[in-house]
């Protein structure tokens, strides 16, 4: 057994090893790390005799949980869309506002006049917020560049990210986002010459952690993002779906068809979708900051979903237009306010099951084996951080076992 180089005490733990149920709780616990890895976590009283003579660190009766995971985000992009936030106020409808050229487009042409470096420039004040929020885990999508070089060149920036910041980033191909000025009408012809070649180059290039597309009215048919799918699984790619976010086009039960990983948003899933996501076992990721700021009134099946045992993770959505958020304990309470969830479903929705959102088995709890991604908060119980509106972030982050400080 490896020697632990810390043993956290003085805490009470959320491990978060059953999904949220009641005994993830421990109120005197002890978490011994070494190697980057978590290798004990229990009640202090049955700390293993290996691992007693090991350096301590009192935390002082704070509260660890796993560090969070934000499974959905869209933070490199360029520009900003805050005039859209009045025409919404003046009633105007996202998707009015997309089919005028706003929305999606507005931030593609921002994006493609961005040099590498400028939009490395631009995303790394978001990307250090979430952290500063307590993620150890943000997933990056494509998708504001609607062709072959700047799809590239997002994805290129993601990986950038990940290199620069004690952040573990996962990236996913979004190419199937909208369908660019010089498709219009013809979003077949664009899935075929522009989105798929793309995926491939961006596949061959080692960019792509997952693919994702916008099944949707405003956006592609659920036979266009077939194909889409149909090119991922040939790379051997995992795929997720935004789905039903603004009307039922059947993409849960399509994504669900397709083994995916998550489908995202849901506010019109129709109960055939929920019994697709449950068979496949899909996550549903909810979505929280979009829906309020898009002053939506039809909120996702969250009974329904958790009736059916679909395992629910919470995100940010961080984008320009419709959910400029970068605070996933924000989340947090706008899933619990907004969609009635637990505080313990919501903490469970930002760590194991956004872990499960992203296809990822070493983290998103405390347990032996897993990555040492841990944050330390000023709060004695884990539905402190969802009851606040906006908690302040951690107090400290240990991302593989290292201390932010």
């Amino acid at each position: 057994m490896d020697q632990p180089t810390l043993v956290l005490t003085g805490c009470a733990a959320a491990t978060m090893a059953g999904g949220g149920a009641p005994g993830d709780v421990i109120p005197d616990a002890a978490v011994a790390l070494g190697g980057g890895r978590i290798l004990w976590a229990g009640p202090r009283v049955g700390l293993p005799a290996e691992h007693r003579a090991a350096p301590r660190r009192d935390l002082g009766g704070r509260l660890v949980t796993p560090a969070l995971i934000d499974c959905h985000t869209h933070a490199v992009h360029a520009g900003h869309r805050a005039a859209e936030f009045e025409m919404r106020l003046n009633g105007a409808s996202y998707e009015a506002i997309a089919r005028a050229g706003g929305g999606i487009l507005s931030t593609v042409a921002a994006t493609r006049a961005a040099t590498e470096d400028e939009l490395l420039a631009a995303s790394l004040p978001r990307i250090d917020a979430m952290i500063a929020a307590g993620a150890g885990t943000i997933e990056i999508k494509s998708g504001y560049g609607l062709d072959r070089d700047t799809e590239l060149r997002m994805l290129r920036v993601a990986r950038r990210i990940g290199r620069s910041r004690a952040v573990t980033v996962r990236t996913t191909f979004l190419g199937a986002h909208a369908v660019p000025p010089g498709h219009a009408g013809r979003a077949d012809a664009y899935i075929d010459a522009v989105a798929i070649p793309a995926l491939r180059e961006a596949h061959a290039e080692g960019l792509v952690d997952a693919v994702d597309a916008f099944c949707e009215r405003i956006a592609f048919a659920p036979a266009q993002v077939e194909r889409l799918f149909a090119a991922a699984r040939g790379l051997g790619l995992p795929v997720k779906l935004h789905a039903e976010q603004l009307s039922d086009l059947g993409g849960a039960a399509l994504a669900a068809a397709h083994g995916a990983l998550s489908a995202d948003h849901l506010e019109h899933l129709p109960d055939a979708g929920v019994a697709a996501m449950a068979r496949a076992g899909t996550v549903a990721v909810l979505l929280p900051g979009a829906f309020y700021a898009l002053r939506e009134t039809q909120a996702p099946p969250v009974a329904a979903l958790r009736a059916a045992g679909v395992p629910m993770a919470v995100a940010t959505d961080c984008n320009p237009g419709s959910s400029p958020m970068t605070s996933l304990p924000l989340a947090m309470n706008m899933a619990c306010t907004l969609f009635r969830l637990t505080p313990a479903e919501a903490l469970a929705g930002v760590t194991a099951n956004a872990a499960r959102a992203l296809g990822l088995r070493d983290r998103g709890r405390i347990a032996p084996g897993l990555r040492a991604d841990i944050c330390v908060w000023d709060a004695g119980h884990p539905a402190e951080l969802a009851s606040r509106i906006g908690h302040p972030g951690p107090w400290r982050r240990i991302i593989g076992g290292a201390w932010d400080d």
